[in-house]
């Protein structure tokens, strides 16, 4: 749907609302020009590499060349921008969507008390039963520069476009002359050139990101090491797009999450009293709606290799009031083993590895490039770098597949573009596991696969790619389906022999 068509819808749906929070007709909805943030600079060679996905010759032979490059350049263009909406999913263990919806809009309410735009809606997605969408305005392009200034980096200035406050060790810099209560403006170091403790108005490549309040003098935050900082530096007061700041707010009832990545567990859709394997689950957002949608009853047993990010995931699960997840310290790719035992009790298979046919769903959730991840300010990313994620991916599925019980479900997906990490793996799998059979997904939020691979038409139609321009929008279908970029979901059976 064209982006004046999105707009429209998504107007629609706030005119139709019987809340008394509205926006005005002036308000700058998202989507926007994407002006004054600019286009995501990737190496030269891996814009390429991805603009060889979109206008492959099989893309180009069924929607032609000119289409083709538009879709590359549309989906680059918002790489920089912020989502239109902040997907919030609901922990319905304990709770309502409702009850947690209202108590959401109340705190929103006295939050933005105090702001200058007003108070965003809290919506139910019309297909997702435990996801609730707030929209962004902006930009919000009039704002005042001042002259007391605040520099951070793309990571930090990618938290502030989601709606984030800035604490204390993500400042870079800071004009001599900033104390607290101070009325400042924030810039983004976008090429990674301005040294800790820049005392003066950066000169080198920047984007402005909005204006805050600073919350610690200057000296404050440079006086010791980032290790020893803690608390707000910048509390964000007109950011350049408005988005709620929902960091630790409701935290045992709430979990940002993307909306592809809340469609990946409705995909595969675990039930009460399940065996579950997520492989590669930090910091824990599937694996804590896996339990939630089994209604925290079976197993889930989550991986990751590094132990900083297991304990990542058993902290989201402990706030969550999540009982039902083991996490561990272990290799996926090493979790299959005949020779493994488990324990008797079916709701207890203690550590990895495990024999064959364990799980009755398997989620893959592949580390990938990430370059479906937004907003991006800055990607330093090679080449090299990029073409070794399929072989890594790779080494997960013979163990995936040989965990996985005959008639169970395994589902795979990733937050990138490229066609070898997404469709190709496909490919691959179907190649490779005979016992595997590709088969249609529900929810459907996305659109058909990209062409480029060995797929037929009807296989590409079981695959959802979520891209601005593919979207399979329906009556049912909210404005936020056609928000997301890059986000790849795939679903299989296995088969028995």
């Amino acid at each position: 749907m064209p982006v004046l068509g999105i707009a429209k819808l998504f107007y629609r749906s706030i005119q139709t609302s019987t809340k008394p929070w509205r926006y005005s007709a002036s308000m700058s909805f998202f989507p926007t020009s994407p002006a004054p943030l600019p286009r995501l600079a990737l190496d030269p060679d891996v814009e390429n590499y991805i603009k060889q996905t979109y206008c492959n010759s099989q893309v180009v032979a069924a929607i032609g060349q000119e289409e083709a490059e538009r879709r590359f350049h549309s989906t680059i263009d918002r790489l920089s921008l912020p989502p239109g909406y902040t997907t919030v999913r609901a922990n319905t263990v304990n709770r309502t969507r409702d009850n947690i919806r209202e108590q959401m809009q109340q705190l929103l309410m006295k939050e933005y008390s105090n702001k200058a735009v007003p108070c965003p809606p809290v919506e139910d997605h019309p297909v997702l039963p435990d996801v609730l969408l707030i929209p962004t305005t902006g930009p919000h392009v009039n704002l005042q520069h001042h002259t007391k200034e605040i520099m951070v980096d793309v990571h930090c200035g990618a938290a502030v476009l989601r709606g984030a406050h800035i604490f204390a060790p993500g400042v870079l810099g800071a004009t001599a002359d900033v104390q607290a209560g101070d009325h400042v403006s924030v810039y983004v170091d976008v090429e990674g050139k301005c040294l800790r403790g820049y005392q003066k108005p950066y000169q080198g490549s920047r984007v402005f990101v909005g204006n805050g309040v600073a919350r610690m003098n200057r000296d404050d935050i440079f006086s010791v090491s980032q290790e020893d900082l803690s608390g707000i530096g910048v509390e964000m007061t007109s950011p350049l797009y408005d988005c709620p700041p929902l960091n630790d707010v409701m935290s045992d009832s709430i979990f940002l999450q993307n909306l592809p990545s809340t469609v990946a567990g409705h995909v595969l859709n675990p039930q009460p009293g399940e065996m579950v394997l997520d492989m590669c689950a930090a910091p824990g957002g599937k694996t804590t709606h896996l339990a939630t949608l089994m209604k925290n009853q079976g197993t889930v047993i989550a991986f990751d290799k590094s132990q900083g990010k297991v304990d990542k995931v058993i902290a989201n699960a402990r706030r969550l009031g999540l009982t039902c997840i083991q996490a561990y310290m272990f290799d996926g790719g090493k979790a299959a083993s005949e020779s493994a035992l488990c324990d008797e009790a079916e709701s207890s298979v203690g550590a990895p590895p495990y024999p064959p046919n364990t799980f009755h769903r398997v989620l893959v959730d592949a580390p990938c490039s990430a370059l479906g991840q937004r907003p991006a300010l800055g990607n330093k990313m090679k080449l090299k770098t990029l073409k070794s994620y399929p072989a890594y991916q790779r080494r997960l599925f013979p163990a995936a597949v040989q965990l996985l019980q005959t008639g169970g479900t395994l589902v795979y997906s990733t937050c990138t573009l490229t066609l070898e990490e997404n469709e190709g793996q496909v490919e691959h799998l179907l190649n490779t596991f005979p016992c595997l059979e590709l088969v249609p997904q529900t929810p459907y939020l996305g659109g058909p696969g990209l062409p480029g691979t060995s797929l037929t038409q009807d296989q590409l139609q079981m695959l959802q790619r979520f891209e601005p321009w593919g979207g399979n929008r329906t009556k049912n279908s909210h404005p936020s389906d056609t928000d997301t970029i890059g986000f790849f979901i795939a679903k299989f059976v296995k088969k028995a022999r």
